[in-house]
């Protein structure tokens, strides 16, 4: 057996891939590892050389659990895995033969539909993606009059938001509302009811939402035999990102390996940032004492990404956290070059100073495409958009509109998922309004009698077509009915659309292109099912993956949100608005728990950074809609987590516009555009 692959990883990585494995693999099962994977520490390669020594070592490929969280992670390491083994052993284990590789919700989804009759589950079930899950939450609010009160009641997504929060966090209603949804609170009792009628809408549909395939799969864990009959399957389980895990799925894990053995988990306290999705620190934070004994804990340190300046100022501000895993991150790439802080006056002059940076580094060498400005709220880039814009650079936005939240993807997504399972209300409820002359009060009649009729694809050729449909309608019982194979469905489905999309959209034929490459996306899949259910748990991002940039130019700024950042790294990085009341935000001071967390997002923003870092500090912001006082200017202070102790890790520079290329240019004579204007005709 050949083990040079370990010669190319650092002392720490090694110690992380060999432990418990006596160095040489093995099949005994090693004790329980917790693995603190720094920014840019080669958090992958580690995981990847660890589960390939495993292989190497004898470990059946077919008895390693492999959890990411995202299918894009799971692909790349199982990928990795391939080119390593494969170095080992002259030929390696393809990436299939990893059969239990996915996100979480995937792994989830497959182990309750292989158990569904043993669960009380149909295993044809369909799963609602965020927006189908707010519509039936929608329907089941005006099922109850509560849409009609005459106090304002809670919106559908809001609904859904507290629901989710209860139930990832295993939080009572009544403190979920307390702590994170206080004006809701005097609706305890109709959110109690509305949740217990979503339940029921949900089985009687067959249909689970995102939250559920962690829900059930953990209820399932709680019974002790179903536990060790699903945890046999596996003598390795390995957890990526595990400090974005919520309670539910930190459940679900030590169901699995109750005593540890065989379970490795990787991830980095100071990256955990996903609160607001019920993700909790806690997790990682209190893994090693989970189990006696307790766990062993190896910490990645050397940094292949940042230069030491930029990672001295993350260390400075990350070393002022209240409880956190120590550790000091260092690199070999050094540079004289210090991270900048700078003062503008306002928005404004940030966005324009921002512009002038990325232009200037443009010239230098340093294309587009390697620079990023992130900022902690979407709402934030605004200002940065319009003079972008204007001076006519191209930029892609990510944490704005998803591929699939557009309303024809959304469309067609609906007439498979509703092909595939008539009960599904929502889906039905969607499609039948694209029909002329369907509206809601049509489509729901519809929809009762498919749920009365014990074979709902079989009745809907028997149902009264709407009066109004007229000739449309027995092309629609067509194209749901006819059985097709994959993903020849898809084909279907779009050809039905098809005239559908010129009648509702002015802009048609960019919309085409995108089903078209929708079904392209189909094409890669083995069914309908698997179609479904991965695109629904792990949709490609915003203006790019499958879904494309929206634009005709070769090379672009990114722009995103910290959040959407994360993982991500550039040559250089701007950070907008470091000021108290952005970062942190004003909502995210409330408990030490939420400031501790918006520290951990500028940690992670300036460890985006390769080369150069910027923190821009604008003083003044337009504040417009104040129920109060109107339109305002308002003032802000640098971030409290930079006090003046930490100022010697930056160069501190004050930008005003005269300072940029504009300034260098002579004023020009005054014109009268007046007068222009009007000699222009006669």
């Amino acid at each position: 057996m050949n083990t040079g692959y370990l010669d190319k990883l650092n002392e720490d990585q090694r110690a992380a891939v060999i432990h418990g494995t006596g160095g040489t693999g093995g099949t005994d099962l090693p004790p329980p590892l917790l693995v603190i994977a720094g920014a840019g520490s080669g958090k992958t390669n580690t995981l990847a050389h660890r589960v390939a020594h495993l292989l190497v070592g004898g470990a059946d490929p077919r008895r390693i659990l492999l959890m990411t969280f995202s299918r894009r992670a799971a692909t790349e390491l199982t990928r990795r895995v391939e080119r390593i083994t494969t170095l080992a052993l002259g030929t390696g284990y393809a990436a299939e033969a990893l059969t239990w590789a996915g996100t979480f919700h995937g792994i989830g989804a497959r182990i309750l539909r292989e158990h569904a009759l043993s669960i009380g589950l149909d295993p044809e079930f369909t799963i609602h993606d965020r927006e189908d899950s707010a519509d039936l939450m929608n329907l089941c609010r005006h099922g109850l009059g509560l849409s009609g009160t005459e106090s304002r009641f809670p919106t559908k997504a809001t609904c859904l938001a507290i629901y989710s929060r209860a139930v990832n966090a295993e939080e009572p209603l009544s403190e979920v509302l307390i702590t994170h949804f206080p004006w809701c609170a005097r609706w305890e009792a109709e959110l109690k009811a509305l949740f217990g009628a979503y339940v029921r809408a949900k089985q009687e549909q067959n249909v689970l939402d995102y939250d559920d395939l962690l829900l059930a799969w953990a209820q399932v864990m709680s019974d002790a035999d179903f536990a060790a009959h699903i945890g046999a399957n596996w003598d390795h389980v390995l957890i990526d990102e595990y400090q974005d895990t919520n309670r539910l799925q930190a459940r679900i894990l030590l169901a699995l390996k109750p005593d540890g053995r065989g379970l490795t988990v990787v991830g980095d306290d100071a990256q955990s940032i996903y609160a607001f999705r019920a993700a909790t620190v806690r997790n990682i934070l209190d893994f090693p004492d989970a189990f006696a004994p307790r766990a062993d804990v190896v910490t990645l340190t050397r940094n292949y990404r940042s230069t030491q300046p930029i990672l001295s100022a993350a260390n400075a501000v990350i070393g002022a956290a209240r409880e956190r895993f120590t550790k000091y991150l260092w690199t070999s790439r050094a540079s004289d070059e210090k991270p900048l802080l700078v003062t503008q006056a306002t928005e404004a002059e940030q966005a324009r100073y921002v512009v002038d940076r990325v232009l200037e580094a443009r010239e230098t060498g340093t294309a587009l495409k390697e620079q990023a400005v992130l900022f902690r709220t979407a709402s934030h880039s605004g200002q940065l958009e319009v003079e972008l814009t204007r001076r006519n650079v191209p930029f892609v936005k990510f944490g704005g509109l998803k591929f699939l939240d557009s309303a024809h993807v959304k469309d067609l997504l609906a007439m498979l998922r509703f092909s595939q399972n008539p009960r599904d209300r929502v889906a039905g409820f969607r499609v039948m309004q694209l029909i002329p002359g369907v509206g809601p009060k049509a489509a729901g009649r519809i929809l009762d009698a498919l749920d009365l009729a014990p074979d709902p694809r079989g009745a809907l050729d028997a149902v009264e077509p709407p009066p109004r449909a007229g000739a449309d309608w027995p092309d629609f019982v067509a194209a749901l009915t006819t059985r097709a194979d994959w993903p020849e469905a898809v084909n279907l489905a779009r050809a039905w659309y098809d005239p559908h999309l010129d009648r509702i959209h002015e802009d048609a034929e960019m919309r085409r292109a995108d089903l078209l490459q929708l079904e392209q996306i189909a094409g890669g899949y083995p069914s309908r099912e698997r179609f479904l259910t991965e695109l629904t748990l792990d949709p490609p991002d915003a203006t790019s993956d499958q879904s494309g940039v929206p634009l005709k130019d070769e090379d672009y700024l990114i722009l995103s949100t910290i959040h959407s950042a994360k993982g991500q790294e550039w040559k250089s990085v701007h950070v907008l608005n470091v000021v108290d009341g952005c970062i942190p935000s004003d909502l995210g001071t409330g408990t030490s728990a939420e400031i501790e967390e918006e520290r951990r997002l500028l940690y992670v923003a300036m460890t985006r950074a390769k080369d150069r870092l910027t923190l821009n500090v604008p003083l003044r912001f337009y504040v417009t809609q104040q129920s109060r006082n109107g339109d305002r200017h308002v003032y802000a202070a640098r971030t409290r987590f930079i006090p003046r102790e930490m100022l010697e890790h930056f160069e501190r520079v004050n930008w005003s516009p005269a300072q940029g290329a504009a300034g260098m240019v002579p004023a020009p004579a005054p014109i009268d555009v007046a007068a222009k204007m009007r000699s222009m005709w006669g």
